[in-house]
């Protein structure tokens, strides 16, 4: 509709409603004379004329009609819709309404009126099941009981009769408009197809719930317009927490979105991903079996089933070669400069349509390759990072190959795992590898060995190496007592860091990825449940998850063999110690006099000699002085003794 066309219909919409609030006044005043002659006659002959010129004369269905037709009212219904919309839109209306019930007092339409005066009156108008009443087109104040109670039209209803179509105030701040995508890849257009022929099928019927599985919350949410807009439906998403727990007040949310379904032509989309408690499932699925209409749920793990058919349909991530038109897309003209770089993008970060925008809006101001390599790296990571802050510790990397002192086959093992995830993108799609199965594509590695070893430093070296995200998870945050609460909570973390491919480091594993035990109640069985579903994530993670732990010994043998790389962390002899303490203090660091043979004698890792070193700078620079051995001495004093250790001659013999 042009927009001469839309003022057209606009005035012809006003005319029209005018004309039928005229009828109704008609009808009214009739009443009022109890006795209406000829000239009466005349008057509903010529109201009526004008009605019937005034839907002669509209471009498209006035506002009037569709109400009507949308909520199936009757003539009768409508005209006590008109009776109560004429109040607000035509002055003379009060003084009608208290005309025809004889009382000044009553300027106000009732029920009373309304079957005494309009034709074809039925008493099923007045029942709360009524199209009236259940989808609240008028409110009744029952303060003089039913019949008798002043009734009045729902500003929302009022707005649309006269041509204004916007939500409903109390719906406005809990729903937000879901744009129609322009740029999904073809993956997940194929499963909008899906979902369209569904409603298709399903059109004359009671619709089902349709929930939409997947990783990524705009590529569902992206599937659902799409579908939708087959049938010139507009979506609207509503999170599932703002969903109410009482029922009346359930209810209430409910009427008034089939309300607006029906004005707007919408279909209600419920976000649930932050459903995770039973008692939120409660007020959900209630919810969607009281709702008539379209419902599309998404979220990334399945609901469980409802008394209400529930059709569930996964929305994919989008594939390589996918990623990789969209980034063609995206960049345009500076794609083919970075066509190899993109390529290591792709294999690492697994970004949907919007993502890759807007990590291509932040690339302005490059000026060769390189930087723009460099620029779409650190955007990706950027992106990525959102939903894993929230869930685990992030670590700068710091450390370089040269500060990790370890013997030469750690040093390789370590490359290797670089190697790996490197190129995993041309040894699982480009040779082929994962087309012989999904199982066992993770890139996993323990860090076994004591505490100070070196096994966090190493995994900042990796990350630093492959310029990645690195984070710690904090088993005190995952591990629950509360059986099935552990899963989700590595849900979470696995779900999260996917997009990204960050690299995770779960201190202290043993404490999480002990050996199964003997099943002798439901805590064991859990236990292992808790066991298996690590290992599967494990398995299907497209990153790199490192465990460390200081008791090897401790794990399960089958969670052993199932991880890529077993990295062991020796305890360093008085060479390597010699070798740390050569690199342990930064360049800017005044130091004066130290002796390394002296100070590898000290029986410690790597963790503690850090330690030591860093309390020696500050009793250095509380001095004014450069860092010396007495700096030192007294500070392996301090760490010895937090330790609970004998500092021997040995060790010390000759410092002073």
């Amino acid at each position: 509709m042009s927009a001469t066309e839309t003022v057209d219909w606009a005035t012809a919409n006003q005319r029209y409603l005018m004309a039928a609030l005229a009828v109704v006044r008609s009808t009214l005043e009739r009443h009022a004379a109890k006795d209406g002659g000829e000239a009466e006659k005349k008057n509903d002959d010529a109201v009526e004329e004008t009605l019937n010129a005034a839907a002669r004369g509209m471009p498209a269905p006035s506002t009037l009609e569709v109400i009507s037709a949308a909520f199936r009212l009757s003539p009768f219904e409508r005209d006590v819709l008109l009776l109560c919309a004429g109040v607000e839109l035509d002055s003379t209306f009060g003084s009608c309404c208290a005309a025809a019930q004889g009382d000044s007092r009553k300027n106000y339409p009732t029920f009373s009126l309304a079957l005494a005066a309009l034709p074809g009156a039925h008493w099923s108008a007045l029942a709360p099941s009524s199209a009236l009443r259940r989808w609240r087109l008028i409110e009744v104040t029952h303060q003089d009981g039913l019949v008798a109670a002043p009734l009045g039209i729902e500003e929302r209803v009022l707005h649309f009769l006269a041509g204004i179509n916007h939500l409903d105030e109390r719906l406005a701040a809990l729903l937000e408009p879901v744009p129609a995508p322009t740029d999904l890849p073809e993956s997940q257009v194929e499963v909008a197809r899906q979902v369209a022929q569904l409603l298709a099928r399903s059109e004359n019927e009671t619709p089902v719930v349709v929930e939409l599985c997947g990783p990524e919350s705009e590529s569902r949410r992206g599937v659902a317009a799409m579908a939708c807009g087959e049938f010139g439906l507009r979506v609207y998403a509503l999170r599932a927490s703002d969903i109410p727990a009482a029922a009346s007040e359930r209810e209430m949310l409910a009427r008034l979105w089939e309300r607006e379904a029906l004005l707007s032509r919408g279909a209600l989309l419920v976000d649930a991903d932050e459903i995770e408690s039973a008692d939120q499932a409660r007020t959900l699925l209630p919810f969607l079996e009281d709702i008539h209409g379209l419902v599309v749920v998404t979220r990334r793990e399945p609901l469980r089933a409802g008394q209400r058919p529930i059709v569930r349909f996964d929305v994919p991530r989008p594939s390589s070669a996918e990623q990789r038109k969209l980034w063609n897309q995206s960049l345009g003209q500076e794609f083919g400069g970075l066509n190899g770089e993109i390529e290591s993008v792709i294999a690492q970060f697994s970004l949907g349509p919007r993502n890759i925008q807007a990590v291509c809006a932040n690339l302005a101001g490059a000026n060769d390759a390189g930087e723009l390599s460099r620029k779409v790296w650190a955007a990706c990571r950027l992106q990525s990072r959102a939903r894993l802050d929230d869930l685990a510790q992030r670590i700068e990397p710091a450390a370089a190959w040269d500060e990790l002192v370890l013997p030469p086959a750690q040093h390789q093992l370590l490359r290797e795992i670089t190697a790996h995830v490197r190129q995993r993108l041309k040894v699982y799609e480009t040779w082929g590898f994962a087309e012989k199965g999904q199982r066992g594509l993770g890139i996993s590695a323990l860090f076994a060995g004591s505490s100070g070893t070196g096994k966090t430093m190493a995994a900042e070296v990796l990350a630093r190496e492959l310029c990645l995200d690195l984070y710690r998870i904090d088993l005190s945050s995952v591990v629950s007592k509360y059986i099935g609460e552990t899963e989700k909570n590595l849900r979470r973390v696995f779900d999260a860091a996917e997009e990204g491919g960050a690299i995770l480091l779960f201190d202290e594993a043993d404490a999480l990825f002990g050996k199964r035990s003997e099943v002798k109640d439901s805590h064991d069985r859990y236990a292992n449940i808790e066991v298996s579903y690590l290992l599967q994530r494990m398995e299907a993670y497209r990153g790199l998850a490192i465990l460390t732990t200081n008791l090897k010994s401790a794990l399960d043998p089958a969670f052993l063999r199932r991880l890529r790389f077993i990295v062991q962390f020796p305890f360093p002899d008085a060479s390597q110690r010699a070798e740390i303490w050569r690199h342990i203090f930064p360049a800017a660091t005044p130091t004066r006099d130290l002796d390394l043979a002296k100070l590898s004698r000290l029986n410690i890792p790597g963790g503690n000699i850090r330690n030591i070193a860093l309390n020696a700078a500050f009793l250095a620079a509380d001095a004014n002085e450069p860092v010396t051995m007495p700096h030192l001495l007294r500070a392996a004093r301090s760490e010895y003794a937090k330790l609970e250790k004998p500092l021997t001659e040995s060790e010390i013999g000759g410092w002073a």
